[in-house]
């Protein structure tokens, strides 16, 4: 019997009610023994007037499933995996989102994706994450909680109207001073995200490799640029402030200047999982519309 975890954003339009839960009964029939995180089991309940059909209701990452399933946009699979953590369960995210780069599958198939999980007609990708470490004093009020990022990590003005300067260095070698906004060192996986608003690179996700692109950049020459995931990136800031704004996929945190950021590759993955003729130019195309005539 395969043991499912559900996760989802407890705001979900009527439309997608009925979809979710024609999900759960896709489950139900084929055997699975279902868990659903506390919130978004209370959250539906109320919003169909009756409980979810689950076999067990946990409390935040306390659950043990070989598969996790999140029910919502990009921002809720990104949540799925913090609560997923190091235990690598693999994800297969339902989109009632937007436009969904994480959170792929349709709920109108959802009864084909259960089918194709059931048969083994799937495979996983996995995807690194970015592990960040505060340097200098005070570091243990620094970064708290969840010290990872599966999109991007953004250091970012604070406080001021005035840009602000990051110093990156690889390895202990300088690379540049980006004046202007801030800075986004996004992964593979985060390439279609924040680091594509600002001109950054789509990369394929498995590739083993970071993008540093400057935000609003004061010099015309800064452009982005792509390196391997091997490297130790090393952050420090100037601001007129004496404070910046650290962000982890989309997680905020104030810091002081005096504090700098040292950036790894995580040691575990996420592993997102797809059905059986998954691509990422498919992905591409459907999202970005790449190829499409609008004439």
């Amino acid at each position: 019997m395969i043991r499912i975890a559900v996760f989802g954003k407890r705001r979900q339009s009527e439309a997608d009610v009925e979809g979710i839960e024609a999900l759960f009964s896709a489950m139900e029939k084929a055997g699975a023994f279902i868990m659903v995180q506390r919130q978004f089991f209370e959250a539906m309940s109320q919003l169909t007037g009756r409980p979810l059909a689950a076999d067990d209701v946990f409390d935040g990452s306390d659950f043990n499933a070989d598969l996790a399933v999140s029910i919502g946009g990009d921002g809720t699979f990104l949540r799925t995996a913090r609560w997923v953590g190091a235990k690598e369960t693999p994800i297969v995210g339902f989109n009632t989102g937007h436009l969904g780069f994480l959170a792929e599958e349709s709920l109108v198939h959802a009864s084909a994706v259960i089918a194709d999980i059931i048969e083994g007609k799937t495979f996983v990708e996995r995807r690194s994450l970015l592990e960040v470490h505060a340097i200098g004093p005070n570091v243990r009020a620094a970064i708290q909680g969840w010290a990872y990022a599966l999109n991007e990590v953004a250091i970012l003005r604070q406080d001021t109207a005035s840009m602000i300067s990051v110093h990156a260095r690889l390895d202990d070698t300088p690379v540049a001073c980006y004046q202007g906004d801030g800075l986004i060192i996004s992964t593979p996986t985060g390439s279609t995200a924040y680091n594509l608003s600002v001109g950054g690179p789509i990369v394929q996700p498995t590739a083993p490799c970071w993008v540093l692109s400057p935000v609003a950049a004061h010099a015309m020459t800064m452009r982005p640029l792509v390196v391997s995931d091997s490297h130790v990136i090393e952050i420090s800031v100037e601001s007129r402030s004496d404070t910046y704004r650290l962000d982890l996929d989309g997680r905020s945190l104030t810091l002081d200047t005096s504090t700098g950021v040292r950036i790894t590759r995580a040691p575990f993955t996420v592993n997102v999982l797809h059905v059986e003729g998954y691509t990422f130019t498919d992905t591409l195309r459907s999202k970005l519309l790449w190829g499409v005539s609008r004439r």
